[in-house]
């Protein structure tokens, strides 16, 4: 189970939201503990006053008349009793000592008092529960706390009433404004990270669609200092990029067109040659020359294209790819079917697929070719029935000028730019070209185009 958030928004939003959650539970926690402190100290006080004023009315008055008023005392929360009786047993808290040291300040420091808690017995229960019964049920706490006051004939007074160590009643409307605070702070919260994380998602997306199409609209410089400077350099990327493509390809395509010349003169001469395997070695050679740098081009083409997108009926450009194929006797078979038109760059895709056909012919004798059209992308399939190629080497052939010519057929040819020209076009209409190894025999080019892509020029 992953815990943390892979992306940048999760993990803020994560570390965020353990602040505040932790946060505010301590914030709840001493509010309430500052709640039950003040509720104490209050209800001591009150407390400390009823006694000490009862301790005055019975120093005031006969023994027989100290019973009496002690019976009158007693109330459901309250015991009183007057005897001559030791103190009882118990043991003193912090909480006991200072309730002890408050009514020993309204009694005067010669007057005996002791505060004890001691564990409230069955008895002691119904007890209290039975001194008023048409008072409702009365909810004694486990423990309670036992005052004792001498009188001044030398009696004891006992105050004997249950005392609560915890606030039972919750305070709801403490807790519902924190709930609400916490939940508005998680919401301006997750807004914020959004809002401070979004510009990453552009660049994000714009680095992507950099990949597919060098062309495309620049970021807009928007936004915090920080943000604009980055959308600053990436569009100065962006034209750099684009610079250099285009400073490439004038340059490569003027190598061509000044070597059209010499190419052209020196087939001439060669016709001249007397010796026809001489001859023949020569004009060969210039062929492979000019293949050279027509496929350079081309592979330069496939970074660059100007044509503009359009409805193309993909599976009539494979069937005219597999007539002309039959026609020059080359064993090219075609399966499936494409539901619509696809939107993409005719030529551009022509020539990837031509490449892969030419491909498979070349190195595996023969193309079958499979579509598929699920409504989100079309899937076309090329399988030769060559030997294959080793699994380490499935990527390498893409490389430009990279030709496996030991494991495929010595007699293709070629420049070992197709492949990699069949891919960037591939990746020009947002799709992908993979190869792989068929289970059942030969080499099988993978070319998914998903319907979905936005071309921008």
């Amino acid at each position: 189970m992953q815990l943390i958030p892979h992306s940048l928004f999760g993990r803020l939003v994560l570390v965020l939201l353990a602040g505040l959650v932790v946060a505010q539970f301590l914030s709840t926690t001493i509010s309430l503990s500052e709640r039950d402190r003040a509720l104490f100290s209050f209800s001591d006080e009150q407390w400390a006053q009823r006694d000490a004023a009862a301790v005055e009315l019975l120093n005031s008055v006969t023994p027989e008349e100290q019973q009496r008023i002690a019976s009158i005392l007693t109330t459901p929360r309250l015991f009183v009793s007057v005897s001559s009786d030791t103190p009882v047993a118990g043991k003193a808290d912090e909480q006991a000592a200072d309730f002890q040291k408050l009514l020993q300040k309204l009694l005067g420091p010669e007057r005996q008092v002791r505060v004890v808690v001691a564990q409230i017995t069955p008895a002691q229960v119904a007890q209290a529960r039975a001194v008023q019964p048409g008072s409702g049920p009365v909810d004694v706490p486990r423990q309670h706390s036992i005052t004792e006051v001498r009188l001044d004939n030398g009696q004891w007074v006992s105050f004997d009433h249950p005392r609560p160590w915890h606030v039972s009643d919750r305070p709801w409307r403490l807790l519902l404004s924190l709930a609400v605070l916490l939940v508005s702070v998680i919401l301006l919260s997750l807004l914020a990270v959004r809002w401070v994380t979004r510009p990453l998602t552009t660049l994000s997306i714009a680095a992507s669609e950099l990949g597919r199409d060098l062309r495309r609209a620049p970021m807009p410089e928007t936004g915090p200092t920080e943000v604009r400077g980055a959308a600053r350099a990436f569009n100065d990327m962006q034209t750099r990029l684009v610079n250099y493509i285009e400073d490439r390809t004038r340059l490569l395509t003027a190598i061509s067109h000044d070597l059209k010349t010499p190419i052209t003169r020196m087939r001439l001469r060669a016709e001249m040659l007397e010796d026809e395997s001489l001859k023949e070695k020569i004009v060969r050679d210039l062929q492979e020359m000019e293949n050279m740098t027509n496929a350079t081009l081309d592979f330069l083409r496939g970074l660059e294209v100007s044509e503009a997108p359009q409805s193309v009926d993909l599976m009539a450009l494979l069937e005219s790819l597999q007539q002309d194929a039959v026609e020059t006797g080359r064993n090219v078979s075609l399966q499936g079917s494409i539901s619509k038109e696809y939107n993409g760059r005719p030529l551009a895709l022509r020539r990837c697929l031509d490449n892969l056909v030419n491909n498979a012919v070349r190195y595996g004798k023969r193309a079958m070719i499979s579509v598929e059209d699920d409504g989100n992308a079309v899937i076309i399939r090329v399988r030769d029935a060559g030997i294959g190629i080793p699994e380490s080497m499935l990527e390498k052939v893409f490389e430009p000028y990279y030709r496996l010519e030991e494991a495929r057929s010595q007699a293709g040819g070629g420049t070992g730019l197709g492949l990699g020209i069949a891919r960037n076009i591939a990746t020009l209409h947002g799709g992908t070209l993979v190869l792989r190894n068929h289970p059942e025999g030969g080499l099988e080019v993978v070319l998914t185009l998903p319907r979905r892509h936005d071309f921008r020029s």
